[in-house]
């Protein structure tokens, strides 16, 4: 493979591999983070939007209701 003998070879990376292969999964960590937390936020959101949308439209139906009997 390129300039490496073996799997292995670069694997280590000249003895290099525990810093470059950290290096590579936290980068690859904070992209993944990146994606989700926004999405995550998102979903969050709405389902907060549509709870609050719900009690109000169920607040509404008692208040009608509760005015008609008067």
């Amino acid at each position: 493979m390129f300039q490496f003998e073996n799997i292995q070879e670069f694997i280590q990376m000249g003895g290099h591999g525990p810093y470059v292969w950290s290096a590579y999964l936290i980068s690859l960590s904070v992209m993944i983070w990146l994606v989700v937390s926004p999405l995550r936020r998102k979903r969050k959101l709405l389902r907060d939007m549509n709870r609050q949308q719900q009690r109000e439209i169920a607040q509404q139906g008692t208040n009608s209701s509760s005015n008609l009997s008067t």
